[in-house]
This record gives structure tokens, sequence and C-alpha cells, in this order.
């Protein structure tokens, strides 16, 4: 088809679009040399996020609605079959049926214990296709949760358009992009910009041609810091990739430069103590650096304040089923010449089962950034009615009232419930403590993360071990949540 025919079929469909659904079997006769609907219909859907134009199930094309996108969310409980399906086809093309087996199983579990290994050490990891392959069994599937549990809070709060256009930093295989599109209802137009310059980007640009047929994705194989994306974007994700960035506080602020003036930047971590701490760092910095407001978790009650913590905030979601791949995997016979082998009355190293290879635990540490000044609780405590924390030494050993944000699920193992708080002021670590639950202060528990509370009656104690101020909540103290 030549760039007239194109050019005609834009047109006809910008004319149409404000009077009727866009039928190619109508449009291919007003086109010069009539081709082929379906070579129309091809056209409508590589322009369809320039036209802002929504394919329907029986063919035709409509307008995108404008406004805030609006959906139902009720957790995720497991990784689709059609995605589990999909990796597993691809470990059969790069290993066989037998993938879970023999040597290619032994290179899974190796690769798989080597980057975990490496993480932990800080180490970079290599991302070749076997890499990947690994990867993906052990990471997406919680990646793909955490992503729509984030993204559900911003769409209730009405912060993600039906026309969406977002760039994905460090893609990796792909985990995020497909809990976008698993996330998102039909109504939704996504234009998906993915950056990924290792060879992770084969897997993920295979995992794509899987998503509904109203996500337009692009897989951009080059490293951010010499990416020019063109546009602006109303969602940019950095999903575990900023601590691996050099530059990490550079980069945020070029991506700063691209988003929508009403966009988001969301940026996950995984929720072990070194890479959610750097991220609260991060998120400092960038925002001594730049004019950006911290959305959420971690609000900024006291307006002009900034914590000086280095607080180990994260959420914890309900595990996942077990994908099949990881079971297959977890459960694999070695190879002879895997040192797993057991040989003679030797016992293997490794039990099959164990669930060494099995992760499904949603727990991640996040950060969302804007630039339009909102917050996803708008609330300013009364200075004359609520202590701040910054200042909370001159309390010990009083009942005061004062608020917070929930930062953290209990952190207790055993005993009294705990939970870290903050008020965005804090210089030091805050932990409520629920010693006697009640009716007035069962708000502690039932709040969700990151939302606003305030402490009436609250005794405040200083905890030499752990360097940390306690709020007390007893029978005499109440907990409310503060509506956002």
């Amino acid at each position: 088809m030549n760039d007239e025919q194109r050019e005609s079929i834009r047109n006809n469909a910008k004319y149409l679009r404000q009077v009727r659904p866009i039928d190619p079997e109508e449009i291919h006769e007003y086109v010069a040399g009539q081709p082929h609907p379906a070579a129309v219909r091809q056209v409508l859907r590589e322009e369809a996020t320039t036209l802002g134009l929504l394919e329907r199930e029986d063919g035709r094309f409509e307008p995108v609605e404008t406004g805030p996108v609006e959906l139902t969310f009720h957790g995720v409980e497991a990784l689709p079959e059609a995605i589990t399906r999909r990796i597993e086809d691809e470990l059969v093309e790069q290993y066989g049926p037998g993938w879970p087996d023999g040597e290619s199983g032994d290179e899974l579990r190796h690769l798989i214990r080597d980057f975990k290994r490496r993480y932990l050490r800080g180490e970079p990891v290599t991302y070749d296709a076997p890499t990947a392959l690994g990867y993906a069994i052990y990471h997406l599937a919680p990646y793909f949760a955490a992503v729509q549990y984030v993204l559900a809070d911003l769409a209730t709060d009405g912060r993600l358009p039906r026309d969406l256009r977002v760039l994905d930093v460090g893609a990796g295989v792909g985990g995020p992009a497909l809990g976008v599109d698993a996330l998102l209802p039909e109504d939704a137009l996504v234009e998906y910009h993915a950056v990924e310059p290792s060879d992770a980007a084969d897997l993920l640009a295979s995992l794509l041609e899987g998503t509904g047929r109203n996500v337009h994705p692009t897989v951009h194989r080059e490293r951010i810091e010499a990416f020019d994306p063109e546009g602006s974007h109303d969602l940019i994700l950095c999903a575990n990739v900023l601590s691996e960035l050099q530059e990490p506080v550079a980069v945020l602020g070029d991506l700063l430069d691209t988003l929508a003036d009403d966009g988001s930047i969301v940026a996950l971590a995984p929720a072990d103590r070194n890479t959610a701490i750097g991220l609260r760092r991060i998120e400092r910095e960038i925002e001594a650096k730049r004019d950006v407001t911290v959305y959420a978790p971690t609000v900024r009650l006291w307006p002009g304040e900034r914590p000086g913590t280095d607080s180990w905030s994260f959420d914890r979601k309900p595990s996942l089923a077990v994908p099949a791949f990881q079971r297959r995997l977890d459960e694999g016979n070695p190879g002879e010449d895997s040192p797993e082998h057991p040989a003679g009355d030797e016992a293997p190293d490794r039990h099959p089962g164990d669930g060494e290879f099995v992760n499904v635990d949603v727990q991640y540490a996040y950060s969302v950034l804007r630039t339009d000044g909102a917050r996803a609780n708008a609330f300013r405590p009364d200075p004359d009615r609520t202590a701040k924390m910054a200042q909370m030494q001159r309390h010990v050993t009083e009942r005061i009232d004062c608020a917070g944000v929930k930062l953290s699920p209990n952190l207790a193992d055993g005993g009294n419930p705990l939970f870290l708080v903050g008020d965005g002021s804090q210089r030091d670590d805050h932990f409520a403590v629920l010693t006697e639950p009640s009716a007035l202060n069962r708000g502690l528990e039932t709040a969700e993360y990151g939302n606003a509370l305030r402490f009436e009656n609250v005794l405040v104690l200083w905890n030499d071990d752990e360097g940390a101020y306690n709020l007390v909540v007893d029978g005499e103290t109440v907990v409310d949540r503060i509506p956002a």
C-alpha cells in the first residue's frame, strides 16, 4: 500500500469517527485502487493511537472516550493461563519438552541461583537469552501482580486516562507490561513503549504479542540513558530498574521532562531492605532537585517537610498460586553430571519440590511522583492540635495527638502488631505498636498500606534498642483513617 492510499484511509477515518463506527469494509471503497478491507484494517490498527481509535470485537473502530479509566479490581490470584502457556512455549522452543529435567533444568536452576546471588551482593546481571528465561520463571509472576496493585490505586483516584501513553523503562521480560494489559479494561487505548537493551527484549517482544487488541507495544532495544523519547507520557514505569542504574536521579530528572502535566512516574522495587531503602533515598534526592511531589505512598503531610530517615517501607499482598513452570522446574530431575544428582549413598544437595524455585510472594516498595502538586491524601494537620514527628523528642512519655501514613504491613513476628508510620517530617523511624486492640483503635490494623491515620491519645516512648519512637496504641487510644 502506498503513502497516498494510507493518507486517504486516515482522512476517511478522521471524518467517519465523528459520524459512526469505522468499518474497513466501507472505507476501502473510498480509497483509490480499493485495497482489500484487511489491508485497510491493518492501517487503522497501525494508526490507532494517532487517531485515538479503539478496535471493537466485530472488527470496526470507534473513538476512545476521554476521561479517566474505570476498572473493577479485586486483586491478583494467579498468573493467567495464557501467559503461563506462552512462557512454557518459549521454554520448550529453547530446550525441548523435557526442559525442567537433565542438563537444561540444571542450567536454569544454576542461572536462577546465580542472579539471585548477584542481586543480593549488588553485582550486575547479564541478561542473555537463557538468563531471561530463568528471570521469567522466577520473577515475572510477582512483578505482574505488583504493578497492578499500584496502578489500580491510581485508577481509583482518577489518575489514569483511557487514552494512555506509557513508557516502561527497563521493561525486562515483561512482567509489568503484561500486568498493565491484564489490569486495563477493553475501552482503554494504550500506546506502550518498552525500553530494554538486553537480550531479555527478545522474550519481551514475544510475550507482548499476546496483549489485547487495543494495546499497541513498541520495544526499543537501547539503554534509557541513550533513549530519546518522542512526545509526553501519561505513565512512566521504572520497575525494578533504578537500583541498577549508575545515575538513577539523573535518569529520573530526564524522565520528568517527558511526563505529561497530569502524568505519574511509578517506581517499583523489591521489598528487600537495601533496595527498598535505596528507593526512598532516590525519592528524596529527586524531590530536593526538582519541582516534584511524592503522590504516594510516603505522602508529606506537613508542607515544606521531607523525611530524614532511611525507613524500610514496603507493601505485602496475598501470595499467588504457583505457576506450573515454577513447580515443574522445582521438581525437575537433575542431570547425571549434576552435583544435585545422588551418587551411591550420597544425599542430593537439593530435594525436589523444596520450593527453592517457587516465587509467589507479592511484596514490593514503590513511589509515585507527579509534577502537578497532587497527593493521594491532601490532608494537612492542624499544628495547634497535632504533634509533628520531627519534634517527637518533646513528647516522650506523654500522650499526644498526631497523624501519620501507614507504611508497612504488620512487622511483628508474633507478639504485639507493629507498623511503620510516618508523616513526612520524621528524622527517626516511628512504629505504631498495638498493645490493646479495641473498637476505637481498629483503624490501625484495618487501614491499607499508604492510608493516612489520625492518632488520638497515643503514648510516645523512645526505643533505645531500635533507635526509633514507639507510638503505643492501647485501650485509651483512638485511631481513625483520614479520608483521601
